[in-house]
């Protein structure tokens, strides 16, 4: 979740978009397609429901960390980005660049999605499919209150940049940040698609938001703000919580018996 130097930057917006893109496609794509129970040749075909939604989201996250990450730090969300300039692991110089970028992917899988939707037999509304926005009050999955929504994408927003500063740290073993912040942003949905269809990524949210009417469009501030907020706090709190990002201290061997 650090940018490599060596990329030139059109290379890491491109590798930023292109993550945007994946967990965008991959998350809402589930929920568009497979969440729920469609009939098939007077049969049922059994969806993986908010369970399989959530792995979904788990999944493009991990396998864009490790396929993309590299190249531009495997940001795939702004709140990310900026949470990570609040904590000096990334430049503020680069947070538009790259909450363009992430926007723009987020919106084209949006678009793809729609494509796709719309050749089924019978056609398909985005409005009235939801078409995987988040939303609160009669919009929220089990009806939850605007006030529910902000406290809860605020808090797992801030423990998402929690988990993703602890995972990134110098100190932290090699090799198992993605896996890390893969399983988070699973159980991250877990807890929170009830409430909110699960944002804490206003790229995400905006990608599907514009083709789903205006209700959808008027409630997406929430979702940009609120993750926002939850990344800031943590990205500003971190070093003075859990120490700052410094590599282990050495441990001495024992000396000798003399």
């Amino acid at each position: 979740m650090s940018q490599v130097p060596q990329y030139t930057m059109s290379q890491r917006l491109g590798a930023e978009a292109l993550g945007t893109f994946w967990l965008v496609f991959g998350g809402c794509g589930t929920a568009i397609f497979a969440a729920t129970a469609i009939p098939v040749d007077a049969q049922m075909a059994v969806g993986v429901g908010w369970l399989g939604v959530a792995f979904a989201f788990g999944l493009t996250v991990l396998t864009g960390a490790y396929a993309f990450g590299p190249v531009s730090g495997g940001h795939f969300n702004p709140a990310v980005t900026v949470g990570l300039a609040m904590a000096k692991r990334f430049s503020w110089r680069d947070l538009p660049g790259y909450v363009v970028a992430q926007v723009v992917g987020a919106t084209i899988a949006g678009a793809v999605l729609l494509v796709i939707a719309e050749g089924i037999s019978g056609g398909f509304d985005p409005v009235e499919s939801g078409f995987a926005t988040n939303g609160y009050g009669d919009r929220s999955p089990m009806g939850y209150n605007l006030g529910s929504v902000i406290v809860a994408e605020v808090v797992l927003t801030a423990v998402f940049l929690f988990v993703i500063l602890g995972a990134t740290a110098r100190r932290a073993a090699v090799g198992f940040a993605g896996l890390s912040i893969g399983m988070a942003l699973t159980l991250i949905h877990l807890i929170s698609i009830p409430i909110s269809n699960t944002s804490v990524n206003p790229a995400r949210s905006l990608g599907v938001a514009w083709f789903a009417g205006s209700d959808a469009l008027m409630q997406v501030w929430v979702f940009i703000l609120a993750p926002i907020v939850g990344a800031a706090i943590a990205g500003y709190f971190h070093d003075f919580l859990l120490g700052p990002d410094t590599e282990p201290e050495p441990v001495e061997p024992p000396a000798a018996p003399s």
